[in-house]
């Protein structure tokens, strides 16, 4: 197996994608909050104390997908052409989904994760005060399609 961030010394570096092909590529990631009971239906409400949690969380997700390549260092910065984000209130969690769409020469599965992985750090941060035993679960991609990989699912 060729490790593809690597140059012939060793050192890292971004990967060339200069000769892939153009193509529409899709990826969808998901993350869970897990909380008290008591959280969760303040966070459904609409109740707490620092405003609309789910709708501040979509925007964080939505800016940090737009945001991917300046946090990490080898992420090829991309031409978003959508940006999806689902943040439903459950009985003990918030579940977090981010779909990132892009036409392009590689993936977006980076810019999925980071956008659910910020979501998810957003509904934490808007809600620490009354419940501090949240925990941010389960990040991972469930969904891709493009590239020459094909497409991949799981769940």
């Amino acid at each position: 197996m060729t490790l593809t961030h690597f140059d012939a010394t060793g050192s890292a570096a971004m990967v060339d994608v200069g000769p892939k092909p153009i193509s529409l590529r899709t990826a969808t990631a998901k993350a869970r909050v897990s909380m008290q009971p008591e959280t969760a239906s303040i966070i459904a409400a609409g109740t707490a104390r620092k405003g609309d949690v789910l709708g501040v969380a979509r925007i964080a997700g939505i800016m940090a997908a737009k945001r991917t390549a300046d946090l990490i260092p080898l992420c090829h910065p991309l031409p978003i052409d959508a940006v999806s984000l689902e943040l439903v209130a459950m009985p003990e969690a918030v579940e977090i989904t981010a779909t990132v769409r892009t036409t392009g020469r590689t993936g977006v599965e980076m810019e999925a994760l980071t956008a659910a992985s910020v979501a998810a750090l957003t509904v934490y941060d808007m809600c620490k005060s009354i419940d501090r035993g949240m925990r941010i679960e389960n990040l991972r991609v469930v969904h891709k399609v493009g590239g020459k990989s094909g497409e991949f699912s799981q769940d």
